[in-house]
C-alpha cells in the first residue's frame, strides 16, 4: 500500500523545491480578467454538472470547395451554392441568408448579427426577415469582433448576454432557441476553455429569468487577434491549440481562419481546416460533451469568469443595455481601454507572443495610439504594432 499523499505534503516539497516558505507569490499568475488563479487545487468548492452542448459532434467547418463537396459535411457560405445535399450551411453573407431557398435535407445556421457594430443599433426589419425563414438557427449574437479588438473574456460574454435579451424584448423568449452565439477565441487554452463553459451557465441562467432551460449553439472561430504576418507556422500552432480549446470546451461548431491571414491562398486554407480533421479523427476531442468538466483548475475559473461576466451585465442592463452604451460610446471605451493594457503587457514582455516579443524581439514600427480607437470597437492584431 502506498502511503496517502497530503496537500501538506505536496506544498512542503514545492516549498523545499523552491527554496521559499511563499510559494503562492511565485506561483500565482497574474491575468488580464483581473481573477484569483490558483497555484494549484485540491478540491473544488461547488463542482458543475456537464453541461450540455446541442450537437452530437462538434462540427468541422469549412469554406466552400467544389473540391471538398464528397467529404465535407460542414460549409460556411459567403454566395449561394446549388445542389449541395445532407450539409450543414453556415450562411455569412446578409445578402445570402435574405435569399437563400433552404432546401429540405440541408440545415442552415444565419450567422448574421442584425446589431449595428459602430452604433449598436438593432435591425429589427432585417431580424424579423430572417426569423421567418426556414433556418434551424435565424440569428446570430457575434462577439468574434469584440475578442479581436481586445476585449476581456468577462466583457465579451457580458456583451454576449446584453445582445440577447435586448433580442428578447423585441422578438420574445422563443428566439433564444433561434441563436447562434459566434465567439473566437485565442491560445490562452484553459481560460478559452472556460470562457465557452462559462458562457453556457450564464445562458442557462438568462434562460431561467424566461421560464426556459436551453442550451446555446456555439460556434467558435480562431482568434486573429494573436497573428503574424511575420510567422505564419506560429499561427497554424496556435490556431490548433484555439481549435482544441473550442472543442474540450464544449462548442457546437469550430472554423479556421486563414493562419496565412491576408497572404492566404488554396493550400493554406486546406492546411487549416485539415487542423479540425486532425483533432477530430486522431485525438477525438470533438465528440466530448463537456471534457473539462471535473479540473479543478477549469472548474475554479469557469465559476470565476461567468461571476465577474453577469456582475457586468448586470451593470450594463442598469446603464441602458448594449444599444444604450454603443449609442453613447461607453462601451467602445471600455473596450479600447483593455485592449490598450493588453498591448501594453506584450510591450512589457508580461505577455508572451513569439516570433514578435522573444524568439526574436522586434522593434516597434507604430504606437498604440494609430492602431486602437476610443470611439471604435476595431478589430487589432497584437503584432501589428511591430510589423
Amino acid at each position: 500500500m502506498f502511503a496517502k499523499t497530503t496537500l501538506t505534503d505536496w506544498e512542503n516539497l514545492v516549498q523545499k523545491q523552491l527554496k521559499t516558505d511563499d510559494i503562492h507569490s511565485v506561483l500565482q499568475k497574474e491575468n488580464l480578467e483581473g481573477i484569483t488563479v490558483k497555484p494549484y487545487h485540491g478540491s473544488v468548492a461547488r463542482p458543475l454538472s456537464l453541461l450540455p452542448k446541442v450537437e452530437e459532434s462538434t462540427q468541422l467547418v469549412s469554406r466552400y470547395a467544389e473540391s471538398l463537396e464528397e467529404d465535407v459535411i460542414a460549409f460556411l457560405l459567403e454566395k449561394n451554392v446549388e445542389n449541395l445535399e445532407e450539409k450543414n450551411i453556415y450562411i455569412n453573407n446578409k445578402d445570402l441568408a435574405e435569399h437563400i431557398s433552404p432546401e429540405e435535407t440541408n440545415s442552415y445556421y444565419s450567422l448574421i448579427d442584425i446589431f449595428s457594430e459602430s452604433t449598436g443599433e438593432m435591425d429589427r426589419q432585417l431580424g424579423t426577415e430572417l426569423l421567418a425563414k426556414a433556418f434551424n438557427r435565424n440569428l446570430c449574437v457575434d462577439i468574434s469582433l469584440h475578442q479581436n479588438a481586445g476585449a476581456a473574456i468577462y466583457q465579451q460574454l457580458a456583451i454576449a448576454l446584453a445582445k440577447t435579451k435586448d433580442m428578447v424584448e423585441v422578438y420574445g423568449a422563443e428566439v433564444l432557441n433561434k441563436l447562434v452565439f459566434r465567439f473566437a477565441v485565442s491560445a490562452d487554452y484553459f481560460f478559452e476553455i472556460a470562457k465557452i463553459r462559462a458562457f453556457k451557465l450564464l445562458f442557462a441562467q438568462l434562460a431561467k429569468e424566461f421560464d426556459l432551460q436551453s442550451i446555446p449553439y456555439i460556434f467558435v472561430e480562431t482568434s486573429l487577434r494573436n497573428k503574424s504576418k511575420n510567422d505564419p507556422e506560429n499561427n497554424l500552432i496556435r490556431s490548433t491549440v484555439e481549435l482544441s480549446a473550442a472543442m474540450i470546451g464544449g462548442a457546437d461548431a469550430v472554423f479556421s481562419n486563414d493562419y496565412m491571414l491576408e497572404s492566404g491562398n488554396s493550400l493554406s486554407k486546406e492546411v487549416s481546416f485539415k487542423q479540425q480533421i486532425v483533432l477530430a479523427y486522431e485525438s477525438i476531442i470533438n465528440v466530448f460533451e463537456d471534457g473539462a468538466n471535473g479540473s479543478y483548475f477549469v472548474e475554479d475559473i469557469t465559476r470565476q469568469l461567468a461571476s465577474k461576466a453577469w456582475a457586468f451585465f448586470v451593470e450594463m442592463e442598469q446603464t441602458g443595455g448594449y444599444a444604450e452604451m454603443m449609442m453613447k460610446g461607453e462601451l467602445q471605451k471600455l473596450i479600447y481601454t483593455q485592449a490598450l493594457e493588453e498591448q501594453k503587457w506584450l510591450e512589457e514582455g508580461r505577455l508572451k507572443l513569439i516570433g514578435v516579443n522573444m524568439y526574436p524581439k522586434l522593434e516597434k514600427t507604430r504606437e498604440a495610439g494609430e492602431l486602437y480607437s476610443p470611439t471604435e470597437i476595431r478589430a487589432v492584431r497584437l503584432a501589428q504594432m511591430f510589423e
